[in-house]
């Protein structure tokens, strides 16, 4: 039944063949292997893990891979472990030589493809050169039709720009045809003027001919135009300085109204001063008068207690070293002679109280 793979693999197209030798590559990268059947080195058998399970594994992942016919399985109870390996190794060398069939189908489908791609080179090389030349009749027949078209362009460029000279001349012709017509209407207008000026020539006899006169009459208008012309500036410059004085009068107006609002101010201030210097004189007036009173004033308490003192000492007999001006000193002497007078009295009557006089401390003179 293993048999009948190969067979089937080789009678198929190419690209069955490759599909199931991707397959079968895929089956064995993805199928785990036992140290028997190409186990990495290094790595080791997993606990509880048998070879006959590994390589039930592997034929399951194969056969459903490449899709091989089921083998009846062997009851493993029954069967000798040595059979088991024969059975076992029967089954690898067949998908071996399944395998192999297969590689041999890839193989030489690989030999066919690279005879298909050495001919497909050959051919693109080919048609490399064929477009190749190709692209150079293409620019030469461009570059050819370029030219064309340029001289078509330039041909009408010619041909429009000598058109459109034409219609200029045509204009500048009809525009100097006007011009002519319209140069002898105006001749003939003026023809009247020169037949008069001709017979105005003789009698005025200072010209020549009539182009002198007419010089002579244009020398005279120039002078009246330049005359004008100065004129006008004057004017203008009048113009001007009438605009200038109006402005200095307007500023000295306002000059001149600040000045007015200024001395009037000053006016106000001097009327002031002159109020409080009246104030000041009436003030100082009536200092002056009330010192003279005080000073009047003065001079009588001054007598009074001179007198005062006078009549106490010569009444007393007592000696008196005092100034005439010192009138503190006077005031005290006439309390000490009171004071003696009281005691006198109180002495000379005893069951009297003797009356004590309250005068007054005498106010500091200055």
């Amino acid at each position: 039944m293993l048999g009948a793979v190969p067979g089937k693999s080789q009678g198929a197209s190419g690209t069955s063949g490759c599909s199931w030798q991707r397959r079968c590559a895929a089956a064995i990268s993805a199928a785990p292997c036992s140290s028997s059947w190409g186990r990495p080195l290094g790595e080791q058998q997993a606990p509880g893990e048998t070879a006959c399970d590994t390589e039930d594994d592997v034929r399951v992942a194969v056969r459903g891979q490449l899709r091989l016919p089921m083998v009846p399985a062997w009851d493993g109870a029954t069967l000798l472990p040595s059979t088991r390996l024969l059975l076992k190794r029967r089954e690898v060398a067949e998908v071996e030589r399944a395998l192999q069939s297969q590689r041999e189908a890839f193989q030489q489908r690989m030999e066919r493809l690279a005879q298909r791609r050495q001919q497909l080179s050959q051919r693109e090389e080919q048609f490399r050169d064929v477009v190749l030349e190709f692209d150079e009749v293409l620019k030469a027949s461009a570059a050819r039709q370029e030219r064309l078209l340029w001289r078509a362009d330039e041909e009408r460029a010619q041909a429009a720009g000598q058109g459109a000279k034409a219609t200029r001349l045509r204009r500048e012709l009809e525009g100097l045809l006007r011009r002519r017509e319209r140069l002898a209407q105006r001749l003939r207008s003026l023809r009247g003027f020169g037949e008069y000026l001709q017979g105005v020539l003789p009698s005025v006899g200072q010209f020549q001919d009539v182009p002198d006169m007419l010089a002579h009459f244009g020398a005279l208008a120039g002078v009246r135009a330049a005359l004008a012309q100065r004129a006008g500036a004057g004017w203008e410059q009048l113009a001007q300085h009438r605009a200038q004085l109006r402005r200095y009068r307007e500023e000295a107006s306002s000059k001149l109204l600040c000045t007015n609002s200024e001395l009037a101010q000053l006016r106000a201030r001097l009327e002031a001063a002159h109020r409080d210097v009246l104030q000041g004189e009436s003030c100082w007036a009536h200092i002056q008068s009330t010192a003279a009173q005080k000073t009047l004033l003065l001079g009588q308490v001054k007598l009074a207690v001179l007198h005062l003192f006078q009549l106490a000492t010569a009444r007393l007999s007592v000696g008196t070293d005092v100034a005439l001006e010192d009138t503190e000193a006077q005031l005290d002497m006439v309390l000490l002679c009171m004071q003696d007078l009281a005691a006198i009295c109180a002495e000379l009557h005893p069951g009297q109280p003797a009356p004590r006089p309250h005068l007054p401390a005498a106010p500091r003179m200055p």
